[in-house]
């Protein structure tokens, strides 16, 4: 189970580490997406220096319309627990999200009266 934060206006993080095609683990804060329904989505910015592979284009539909990602074969950690993933990137994404694909396999506590905010293996 992951400890998250509350960011400042509610917002839900957790960290993460994105894995590079070296095996390189760089931890980073992602928010979690609910209206995201992949797994992980970043900027293409953020892509330089991970090496991994290109596998499609995919038109997505998002709160400001239709826009094109690519996917990518991405590694990432979780939880110390290592997924190999599709990783849609795009442009003017503007922090790296983990989408709700993550809430069919765990658990999602929210209590903001008590300060939790948990994300573990159901």
């Amino acid at each position: 189970m992951i400890q998250g934060r509350f960011g400042e206006s509610d917002e839900l993080f957790f960290e993460i580490e994105l894995i590079t095609g070296e095996g390189l683990e760089l931890p980073v804060e992602a928010l979690l997406d609910t209206g995201f329904s992949g797994w992980v989505a970043i900027n293409y910015q953020d892509l330089d220096g991970l090496d991994w592979i290109f596998v499609e284009q995919q038109v997505m539909g998002t709160a400001q319309g239709d826009f094109e990602f690519g996917i990518y074969a991405g590694k990432m950690r979780i939880d110390g627990e290592e997924f190999d993933i599709p990783v849609h990137v795009g442009n003017g994404v503007p922090e790296i999200l983990i989408g709700r694909q993550w809430l069919r396999s765990r658990r999602l506590v929210v209590d903001m009266l008590s300060g939790i905010l948990t994300l573990g293996n159901g």
